[in-house]
């Protein structure tokens, strides 16, 4: 029989093993991405790749980072001191900047359990700077990594490392967050020996096993507290930026005593542009929303899942084949899945969901040659805006949400590592839903150009609006600008462009959705 206080101590204590990977990798990184918005996450499998713990990093790649060591044991004979690398989306990744490395923890001569962080690296090639660009296949997005050992025996291969590097326009930046990675692995590669050596072999995985069965247990009752029924929703994807329009993403979801199904086969065929998420980002999605149903502090890990079927279609947007393009699916889609899943579940439990939130990540990415250094650099950034407001409070402004759970990167940080003057960085007031409780508003964020330069947005909710719920009004529609030679253009949602010294790209993010009808 299990102890309740050491399950306790054991969930604590695999969860602290993950977040030290996170801190090491943090502090070690090369990149601002990296370092500064903390755009990496950190996690602990058993040795059949089934997820244990994690830290409290990003939705998406979590959710989706079990595919990715799944894929690696299917592919990959590990040995004690390997390393596996891969950024494919899809054999579990989420778009190709996202980079993952798994290494096996070897326990009396095997793998008793794996660790694996993933973090994006602001450029992986492609055919724009930071490798977020308007594609219409996946090789034009950057270098694909198929699982491959990075590390053999407890050596580095040196040719793996040399490939990347001449793949991408930042080399040693890539190289030293590659390091800061495999540092982080190796960090949690000895805290579970050493918990191991603590406890017991056996004891560990006892209680990895009745964490499992206590987060399933959680994960149903909390199901069963959701009326049985089916219940509807669909927005849209508003382009691919290649002209496709209006994306429709749809699920009906059935809940059936203490299971869940939902079903996303009404949503629209796969397209030209990069708003394709494969089947991994859709699973994160809904991963997110149903643990967030769950106010307790209970561990995210295999177990949560278990009751929740998630039925795609494949050559849909939200199962798309090889090779179409993804880059922005990781980003966008996976927003609007959220938005969809939550509205659908607004008609079930309408007191516990709330109105949607910005919708959108604000991919901005920036790349030329910095005049003060004569090097390459790539710059990219998400950038937050208002949450929906819900039936005990208003939505919180100018923070990340859903799907990101990343940092900014601070106006010091920017002005030190580019060739950029932040002329603006505040609050978009007003900018979020009416309604008896108030949606949360957006930001907007103003970037001078010290050097030519090529930029990129990849953004939604330009056009359709993050919904209200129950009488609350929509929040307002997000907006780019760009003042090129003096004059002022509005871009679409999705655009790339080459700016000039002195040009300014300014993002105005979408507000939050009301709650509820304001009053008069």
């Amino acid at each position: 029989m299990n102890d309740p206080i050491m399950l306790e101590v054991f969930k604590n204590k695999l969860s602290a093993i993950a977040e030290e990977m996170g801190v090491l990798l943090q502090r070690t990184a090369f990149s601002p991405n990296i370092k500064e918005r903390k755009d990496f996450s950190c996690a602990i499998f058993d040795n059949k790749g089934r997820l244990v713990s994690q830290a409290a990093h990003i939705p998406v790649h979590l959710g989706s980072m079990p595919l990715s060591v799944k894929s690696a044991l299917e592919l990959v004979n590990f040995e004690e001191g390997d390393a596996v690398i891969l950024n494919d989306p899809y054999r579990g990744g989420t778009h190709l900047p996202d980079i993952t490395l798994v290494s096996p923890v070897f326990i009396e001569g095997k793998p008793a359990f794996f660790v694996a962080n993933r973090a994006h690296h602001a450029d992986v090639g492609g055919i724009s700077s930071g490798s977020m660009p308007l594609s219409s296949s996946i090789f034009q997005e950057g270098l694909v990594i198929p699982p491959v050992k990075l590390i053999e025996k407890g050596k580095i291969k040196k040719e793996i490392i040399q490939i990347i590097k001449s793949n991408t326009r930042t080399p040693e930046e890539r190289e030293g967050d590659l390091f800061a990675q495999i540092s982080a692995n190796l960090t949690g590669i000895k805290r579970l020996k050493e918990l191991v050596s603590n406890y017991s072999l056996q004891t560990v995985l006892q209680y990895m096993e009745a964490l499992n069965d206590y987060s399933e247990k959680m994960m149903r009752n909390r199901i069963k507290q959701i009326p049985d029924g089916t219940y509807t929703f669909h927005d849209y994807i508003e382009d691919d930026g290649l002209g496709n329009k209006d994306i429709k993403i749809s699920v009906e979801i059935t809940v059936s005593k203490n299971d869940v199904s939902l079903d996303f086969t009404k949503s629209s065929p796969q397209t030209q542009g990069s708003v394709n998420a494969v089947r991994a980002i859709t699973v994160s999605a809904v991963y997110y929303v149903f643990r967030s149903l769950i106010k307790r502090d209970i561990p995210t890990n295999d177990g949560c899942f278990k009751p929740i079927n998630v039925i795609t279609k494949k050559g849909t947007v939200v199962d798309c084949t090889y090779p179409f393009p993804v880059s922005a699916g990781n980003v966008e889609t996976s927003q609007r899945i959220v938005d969809v899943v939550l509205g659908a579940l607004s008609k079930a439990i309408p007191e516990e969901i709330p109105a949607a939130s910005q919708g959108t990540m604000n991919n901005l990415t920036i790349g030329g040659i910095n005049p003060e250094t004569g090097r390459p650099f790539t710059y990219y950034e998400t950038i937050g805006g208002g949450m929906g407001a819900s039936s005990i409070s208003d939505g919180e402004s100018a923070i990340q949400s859903h799907m990101t759970n990343t940092l900014n990167t601070p106006v010091e940080a920017v002005e030190f590592e580019y060739p950029f003057m932040v002329e603006r960085y505040c609050i978009r007031k007003g900018s979020g839903g009416d309604g008896l409780l108030r949606g949360g508003d957006g930001i907007i964020r103003s970037i001078k150009l010290l050097t030519d330069a090529e930029v990129t947005v990849i953004s939604e909710r330009r056009r359709i609006p993050p919904y209200g719920l129950f009488g609350g009004k929509p929040g307002e529609v997000g907006r780019n600008e760009v003042i090129h030679r003096g004059r002022k253009i509005i871009e679409a949602g999705k655009f790339s462009r080459k700016l000039k010294k002195g040009d300014t790209i300014t993002i105005y993010t979408p507000g939050g959705g009301g709650y509820g009808k304001p009053t008069p």
